[in-house]
């Protein structure tokens, strides 16, 4: 895999040749890296309880003193267009980001390893693996997640046994007026006038005494019911369900693993490029006139400057990775345990048949939310990359 000559570096970037003052960017860097994951984080864990929703009010609350009156509605009407109404805004932007990420790939990275003779292997897999996400990527996009209609309302009824916990029989949705399967949830528009309470959530923001109220909705913008209702993904433009949710993993899945592969490829040219230049054995003079030995901070920031987009490229694709990972990782484990993202969300306060998000008052008794469609581990992935009901669909036509 490695072997052939380095590629030729600028006689002035060794360290040892020029004084170099130590940098405090990468430090701070690491630091805001640190706090944005760790926001990532408390989003996800604290996105259950009531506290982090608690202190976004407040914080809207606040803003909306700062935030001139006509500023805030104008960014709730691009925050209504972005996630409360389909577009495919989001499908454009992961395509361009996407698209910069490998043409940086192949215009930075890929013609110096063939420098350095990599194995022609390693180099196209990132390819390989582009193709097949960008198939998965297309299916997800088109595929029916399982759109309830009058036609296959009572085979969807049948699918799923009823827990009359999270899900009751004998339930209408009021938009589709159709009968709820268990395990379906209604991917609502949001718009004027009343609307259910398991369908919106009402926030509103304090503006100089006057009330902005927002009714969105709490699970996307399809305007359908759909069998086994996992979540809305704006980077595909549709809903995630039964009929989509293999395809949804598969896109995951290699997603994940080309983001890890290019930041491995990119990680041991630069890994490589420092070995046979041998400036990890260099010394540089620090800001109070004393020799150093080059060490791995210094050494990382040395890289920065001489390979500025590759060492930024590295360093988008690792912290892309491990969010991705983690999601496949949360995902794998929803699959192997037959819940979906909507079930795991909502399971701690299934606790009442009618109205699970209100609070349970102190006489009522306590019905805590059981997952009673597990079929085991082969079974649950058997589901998933092998629905019945979407094999049903297609001899019928």
């Amino acid at each position: 895999m490695f072997g052939g000559e380095m590629p030729e570096l600028p006689a002035e970037g060794y360290p040892d040749k020029r004084n170099i003052p130590r940098m405090d960017f990468l430090v701070l860097f690491l630091l805001y890296l640190a706090l944005v994951l760790l926001g990532f984080v408390m989003i996800c864990v604290g996105s259950k309880t009531h506290y982090l929703q608690g202190l976004t009010s407040r914080g809207a609350q606040i803003f909306s003193y700062i935030i001139p009156e006509c500023l805030q509605r104008v960014m709730l009407r691009v925050l209504h267009y972005l996630f409360h109404t389909r577009n495919n805004t989001f499908v454009i932007l992961h395509l361009i980001l996407q698209g910069m990420v490998y043409t940086e790939y192949t215009w930075e990275i890929f013609g110096l390893c063939q420098q350095l003779e990599f194995s022609l292997y390693y180099l196209f897999l990132p390819y390989l693996l582009l193709i097949v996400n960008l198939v998965f990527f297309a299916l997800t996009c088109v595929t029916n997640p399982g759109t309830i209609t009058k036609a296959n309302e009572l085979l969807f009824l049948q699918v799923y046994e009823f827990d009359e916990v999270m899900f009751p029989k004998n339930v209408r949705c009021p938009t589709c007026d159709l009968r709820k399967p268990a395990r379906s949830k209604h991917c609502s528009k949001s718009g004027p006038g009343p609307s259910s309470s398991a369908l919106t959530q009402q926030t509103t923001f304090s503006v100089r005494g006057c009330y902005i109220r927002l009714e969105a909705a709490i699970a996307g913008v399809c305007d359908r019911c759909v069998h086994r209702f996992d979540h809305h993904c704006v980077w595909v433009n549709n809903c995630i369900g039964a009929w989509n949710t293999r395809h949804f993993l598969g896109y995951l899945w290699t997603l994940t693993a080309s983001a890890a592969t290019m930041a491995v490829v990119s990680a041991v040219f630069l890994v490589r490029l420092v070995v046979m230049s041998d400036v990890y054995l260099q010394t540089y003079v620090d800001d109070l006139g004393h020799l150093q030995v080059v060490d791995t901070v210094f050494l990382v920031q040395y890289l920065f400057l001489t390979f500025p987009r590759i060492v930024f490229l590295v360093g988008f694709v690792v912290v892309l990775s491990f969010l991705l990972g983690g999601y496949l990782c949360f995902c794998l484990y929803l699959a192997a345990t037959n819940q979906t993202t909507n079930e795991w969300y909502k399971g701690d306060r299934a606790w009442c048949r009618q109205c699970p998000d209100v609070a349970r008052p102190p006489a009522a008794e306590p019905r805590a939310y059981r997952n009673i469609h597990s079929r085991g581990l082969w079974g649950n992935l058997r589901e998933i990359f092998l629905p019945a009901t979407a094999r049903y669909e297609r001899k019928k036509k």
